[in-house]
């Protein structure tokens, strides 16, 4: 390593050692349907044994960022239970933390308004700590992201504000903050959710995106947030309002995900937002590849979790008319295999398959039991239930719409309300 590495490491290291992270988990996830009826979705399973809010709060630590706060509201319990668990290793004598900033009214007798105003509620706590930067991060998208290196980009450029972006298809971008820049990467209009979104000049059929992580000065953030508060105009949103305000007024850089997010080499940059079932479905289903395109092995830059502890994954019997076994799939501790068969799907902690079942491209949630002679094929099951004998769903289309929820892509939803079994889900 030349001195000049060694040199830009130490400055990385310093900058994120004087940086605090907010990450915004209070959403409801709506799209997600029933997933998120008793969660929110940042609370949301993931890829076998994570919670989604495990990779933003992941890439804090391993970039070097031990001063985290979650912003949350919607449903929080299991999410706060969940970091209350899995993230109290870090330790309060180095001045590390991951504080837990439920909506409080600390500032005023309203809830969170917005995502402004929810760092705003918290201004008192953030001049506490005293941070010299702040990154906002979403709390609710699958990615790995080296944020030290986006704050060395937000220094090297003097910028106000740095927004991380990635391009996407330009139909799809509707649904994202879309960037105009100009050569130096300033950007130059900002609209959030348009109907039509600018494209790129270099290429028509793609727009740049923010994903909705944000680095600033603490100071300056926080002067906005008060200016912002105080708007009786604004809906106190970084998209709607933060953002298309500072950016004619401010030094608003972009940053391109490509350079600050962590993949194997000649691979794409993975990131997904899996706010729908089709989409949760999908990328749960990527990570049964030979090769998936996240790499979740990686001990350079490992996903931490909370995980219950139970002993290892068990197959059971090997007869001709009753063998248990799976392939291309992943299974989690706790799992019995019991003469059933498991292709193509992802078995969370704790779940049982008996005799004859057949389970393919489903995605089942912790604590499931799976009765004999069932059939579950392109299915997401949540936690707790119990699947009875001889159930077949995600066939039959029509037929599952009568009992279960159908995605627009033919993924069928089931939850223990649906197959009345009990009208609360914890977790």
């Amino acid at each position: 390593m030349s001195p000049r590495d060694i040199a830009s490491e130490r400055f990385i290291s310093v900058l994120t050692k004087n940086t605090m992270a907010l990450i915004l988990a209070g959403g409801r996830g709506s799209r997600l349907k029933d997933l998120t009826k008793w969660r929110a979705k940042p609370s949301v399973q993931f890829g076998g044994k994570f919670r989604i809010i495990d990779f933003p709060l992941s890439n804090c630590i391993n970039s070097g960022i031990r001063r985290i706060g979650v912003v949350t509201q919607y449903k929080a319990h299991s999410l706060i239970q969940h970091i209350q668990h899995g993230w109290s290793f870090l330790r309060g004598e180095f001045n590390e933390f991951v504080e837990l900033l439920p909506a409080q009214q600390r500032m005023q007798e309203e809830w969170y308004k917005g995502t402004a105003d929810a760092v705003y509620q918290n201004i008192d706590i953030l001049r506490g700590h005293a941070p010299r930067h702040i990154i906002i991060l979403a709390g609710d998208h699958i990615y790995k992201m080296d944020y030290g290196k986006l704050l060395a980009a937000h220094v090297s450029t003097q910028a106000d504000m740095t927004i991380a972006c990635l391009t996407v298809p330009v139909e799809e971008a509707s649904a994202f903050g879309v960037m105009t820049v100009n050569t130096e990467r300033r950007i130059v209009a900002f609209d959030e959710k348009p109907e039509h979104p600018n494209p790129l000049p270099e290429d028509p059929s793609r727009a740049l995106a923010s994903m909705g992580i944000y680095v600033f000065s603490a100071d300056f953030l926080l002067d906005q947030l008060i200016r912002d508060a105080e708007d009786d105009t604004s809906t106190h949103d970084f998209g709607h309002d933060l953002i298309p305000w500072l950016v004619p007024r401010h030094r608003v850089f972009a940053q391109p995900f490509e350079e600050s997010c962590v993949c194997e080499p000649d691979t794409a940059p993975y990131w997904r937002d899996v706010g729908t079932v089709d989409a949760y479905w999908d990328a749960n289903m990527e990570m049964t590849k030979v090769i998936p395109d996240l790499n979740l092995y990686d001990k350079n830059w490992p996903i931490w979790t909370y995980q219950e502890q139970f002993p290892p994954a068990k197959f059971v019997f090997d007869e001709d008319e009753r063998r248990g076994y799976a392939v291309d799939s992943l299974i989690s501790g706790g799992n019995i295999i019991s003469g059933g068969v498991v292709r193509r799907s992802v078995l969370f902690s704790d779940v049982h398959v008996n005799a004859n079942a057949l389970v393919e491209d489903a995605v089942i949630l912790p604590n499931v039991r799976i009765g004999k002679d069932a059939r579950l094929k392109r299915v997401v099951v949540d936690r707790g239930c119990i699947i009875p004998e001889g159930l077949v769903a995600g066939m039959d289309p029509i037929q599952d719409r009568e009992r279960f929820y159908v995605s627009e892509n033919g993924i069928t939803l089931i939850t223990a309300e649906m197959l009345n079994q009990r009208n609360y889900h914890p977790g």
